[in-house]
């Protein structure tokens, strides 16, 4: 892998970490159960994709 291919997997990896964080902030500010449910399956969405990025680095 070149280092400029690592970059973009680190930069994806940073991106996902993000969008998984904002998942949880907003899950606990949540009151509709429907929405809550909704916002956590993104946010496992995010972690798979999060971990997928990170298989690749193995």
């Amino acid at each position: 892998m070149t280092s400029k291919e690592l970059f973009y997997v680190e930069d994806a990896l940073g991106h996902e970490q993000y969008f998984q964080t904002k998942c949880s902030e907003v899950v606990n500010q949540l009151q509709d159960n429907e929405l809550k449910n909704t916002v956590q399956t993104m946010q496992g969405k995010h972690r798979e994709i999060f971990n997928s990025f990170l298989n690749t680095l193995n």
